[in-house]
């Protein structure tokens, strides 16, 4: 491919140096890249989107704080230089192609996936630079498909099928208040009741509405509308009372997911 006619400028934004460097490693390799810039969280990368007007941004999706879709809204789509979303979670396919994503990178990503990526992103700014064209995006071949399957029935799930001596009985997700891992199996506590589900709990969190449920620890999932507060402990740990008087943790590891979803933090 025939290098541009003038390098372009490229923002990482990311809340992980390490993710951060990888990109950095990739882009210098590039001699159509003649500038790299870095956020660390949401509010620099608006700052540097405003002052530095990067032609391409590579935007994480969980950050505390604001997070890469707090990052456009702010700016407003339209205002967004071309934006490549890089996550390790799929389920935000959907919103990537709403928010016009000229392509979405999954984590760990390899040198010949980035290397596509960077052949569409050429593509495009060739494209502007040509025409100054804003015409609809033409999004790359895994955004769509990812896109597509989040959109598709079933994928994220609204109702779970619970069997139990015969009697099959269908548990709306939004009811259920916490999930708890119980071997191969979940335990479902909705109302007051428990329901035991047949699957493991990663495969539930990856199911459930995102915007609503989020996991809190290896073995807990909450439906965040039935937390009624949660109150410090040592170790940045968190002690999480739900509405119905359970007291579980939300542990250090998982805490940078709960700020993401809540795009604050605690």
């Amino acid at each position: 491919m025939n290098a541009l006619p003038d390098s372009f400028c490229a923002l990482i934004v990311d809340d992980e140096a390490p993710a951060r460097r990888r990109l950095v490693d990739l882009l210098s390799r590039d001699r159509d890249v003649g500038r790299i810039l870095e956020a660390g969280h949401g509010l620099a990368a608006l700052d540097m989107i405003q002052e530095a007007q990067p032609d391409i941004v590579f935007l994480d999706v969980q950050m505390p704080g604001v997070d890469g879709f707090g990052v456009i809204d702010a700016m407003g789509v339209d205002n967004m230089p071309l934006t490549v979303f890089v996550t390790a979670y799929d389920r935000f396919a959907l919103q990537a192609f709403e928010a016009d994503a000229l392509d979405y990178l999954l984590k760990p990503f390899g040198d010949n996936r980035f290397e596509r990526t960077m052949e569409r992103v050429k593509t495009r700014l060739r494209e502007h630079r040509a025409s100054d064209s804003t015409d609809a995006n033409d999004f790359g071949p895994e955004l769509l498909k990812l896109a597509a399957k989040r959109a598709a029935p079933g994928e994220i799930w609204d109702w779970l099928v619970v069997k139990a001596r015969g009697v099959t009985r269908l548990v709306m997700a939004h009811d259920i208040d916490w999930i708890e891992a119980a071997g191969v199996y979940v335990t479902l506590h909705v109302g007051g009741e428990e329901y035991l589900y047949r699957a493991s709990l990663a495969v539930v969190a990856s199911r459930l509405d995102p915007f609503r449920f989020v996991r809190i620890h290896r073995s807990s999932i909450v439906n965040m509308r039935s937390v009624a507060l949660l109150e410090r402990r040592s170790h940045g740990e968190f002690e999480v009372m739900m509405k119905d008087g359970t007291h579980l943790t939300l542990s250090r590891s998982y805490r940078a997911v709960v700020e993401g979803m809540l795009g604050q933090s605690l």
